[in-house]
């Protein structure tokens, strides 16, 4: 796992969780990270399996009726991304503030665009800028550069702290280590933000 990156997918479960839901953490990536993120705390609260072959969406159907089942994705291996994306109602883009990161998302917009078409506008996709570093004006410029890609830019950050490297290296999330803390909040509100769209 990458210890420098906030684990979004187990922080939101941790999030969605808290609300009393169930909540299924399916692992795509062939490095494991969210296993070994899961791995990492002997009494792991949130469910975590690994389905790292392109047979996604027809492995999921076998796993019984969850409130919300997050998918911790490949990007980088296309089947894959395929696989996760024909699973999903709403696709949730995590862009650093970086002119880097925002054209290494070009295939995947690609991607997810065709799937949105193919579905006639029923399956829904965001970014969300993680790893903000607060008072800088280089998310507004990366929110003007992402526009371009046609998907809308969440209005909910998530900023760059120690907490998500520190918990996420114990398996744990923000809410476990500082449930009223900043973060916590941060995560609530990206929550609160998915869910109205869902809506």
């Amino acid at each position: 796992m990458d210890r420098e990156k906030p684990p979004l997918p187990p922080i939101l479960l941790g999030g969605l969780q808290l609300e009393g839901l169930e909540i299924l953490l399916v692992d795509s990536d062939p490095q494991g990270s969210a296993r070994d993120w899961a791995a990492a705390h002997e009494e792991q609260p949130v469910p975590v399996v690994g389905i790292d072959r392109p047979i996604i969406d027809k492995s999921l159907k076998s796993m019984g009726r969850k409130d919300f089942i997050v998918i911790d994705g490949a990007p980088q291996i296309e089947a894959l991304a395929v696989s996760a994306i024909k699973s999903a109602d709403f696709i949730l883009i995590p862009v650093q503030p970086s002119p880097y990161d925002v054209w290494a998302t070009s295939d995947l917009v690609d991607l997810v665009k065709a799937r949105i078409e193919i579905m006639d506008g029923k399956l829904q996709a965001a970014f969300v800028i993680s790893r903000a570093i607060k008072g800088t004006n280089i998310c507004n410029e990366i929110t003007s550069a992402l526009a371009d890609y046609g998907l809308p830019v969440l209005t909910s950050r998530i900023t760059q702290r120690v907490i998500y490297p520190t918990s996420a290296a114990t398996g744990q999330t923000v809410f476990e280590r500082e449930p009223d803390g900043e973060a916590a909040h941060e995560i609530q509100a990206l929550i609160a933000e998915i869910k109205q769209l869902l809506k």
